[in-house]
């Protein structure tokens, strides 16, 4: 008798079923009233004392094995009903998709890039570790020159001719060297410089720098050129340009936008005068010119950098630069809607 229930739970662990009414019947096959197992059941009584305890146990294993089966057959079936009710029904709604977000710096950069391609200039890009030729001799700063100090710069220890570029002028060079002007093209990229981190500065940040070389290139290009994305990014159509300093242009000059004085934000950011400067910019350097085998008496040019944080901070009304590097998932999703 041990033996037939064994074989009764063996024909159990072999069968499926593909309805409910398969699985209802064998459960009243085995478990109903009148089933397999209440006859084992009643026919205890009858089995030997020296049996009891081996039938006791097969019929118990038997219980087990039938009772299992009905409830794993019974929720394979729920689980395909569900997932039919899923996945065929296609007027059903579907599952909301969350949303990602640009980074700020992203989103600033990717504006400039299209407003100075609308006029004309592609996009360069060279590598983040630079040699000094590129990064400085090439643009008027050889060595020992002073204004390498206004560049605190990241040097590579094992080879001191190799160094973390500060700015992304460099690729401009490479880009000259490589290029016959006409030449309109803007470099964006990370720059590095050896600097204390606060609200207002950083070791690590992004540039965008143009440059145009042409015959008979004038200042009045560049202005008008500045002014066309002045108005384009911020809405402005009134900046002005004040003589400044930079070795590798000649005239030299920093931009200011008029922001205007119509909130207290705008008192507190232009400290009270409307005017805000936003890049530096200038003719570019004869000597640069010639560094980069393009004759200065048949060509001329002009450059302009600027930062994205800077920018992406005015047009966003973001306090402290730090917060575009850590990663705060509440300042970052602000920027969803973005493109």
């Amino acid at each position: 008798m041990t033996e037939t229930i064994k074989e009764h739970i063996s024909e159990i662990e072999a069968f499926t079923a593909n309805t409910k009414d398969e699985v209802e019947n064998f459960r009243i096959k085995y478990l109903g009233k009148k089933g397999i197992l209440n006859g084992y059941f009643a026919e205890f009584k009858a089995v030997p004392n020296e049996e009891k305890k081996a039938f006791g146990q097969a019929v118990n294993e038997l219980k087990d094995a039938a009772t299992n089966k009905v409830q794993k057959l019974k929720e394979e079936l729920e689980s395909r009903e569900e997932e039919k009710g899923v996945y065929g029904d296609l007027s059903r709604p579907g599952e909301p998709v969350e949303i990602g977000a640009r980074h700020p710096i992203s989103i600033v950069k990717n504006q400039i890039i299209e407003i100075f391609s609308n006029i004309g200039f592609n996009v360069s890009e060279g590598p983040e570790m630079e040699d000094d030729w590129h990064n400085f001799t090439a643009l008027n700063l050889p060595e020992y020159h002073p204004a390498r100090d206004m560049q605190d710069t990241f040097f590579i220890q094992t080879n001191p001719d190799v160094l973390l570029r500060t700015h992304t002028s460099s690729v401009q060079v490479r880009y000259m060297e490589d290029n016959k002007p006409p030449i309109r093209t803007i470099s964006p990229g990370r720059v590095f410089r050896n600097e204390a981190i606060s609200a207002r500065s950083h070791c690590i940040f992004h540039q965008v720098e143009g440059l145009y070389v042409d015959k008979n290139v004038s200042f009045a290009d560049l202005k008008q050129t500045l002014l066309y994305f002045t108005k384009q990014l911020f809405g402005k159509s009134k900046i002005r340009l004040r003589p400044s300093y930079f070795p590798f242009t000649e005239p030299s000059a920093e931009v200011d936008i008029y922001w205007g004085l119509e909130t207290e934000t705008d008192y507190r950011i232009t400290k009270g005068t409307g005017w805000l400067e936003i890049m530096g910019c200038g003719m570019v350097d004869p000597n640069v010119l010639r560094n980069c085998n393009i004759d200065p008496s048949e060509y001329s040019g002009f450059a302009f950098g600027m930062g994205i944080e800077r920018i992406a901070m005015l047009l966003y009304q973001i306090g402290d630069i730090r917060m575009f590097y850590e990663n705060d998932m509440r300042f970052l999703e602000q920027f969803k809607s973005s493109i």
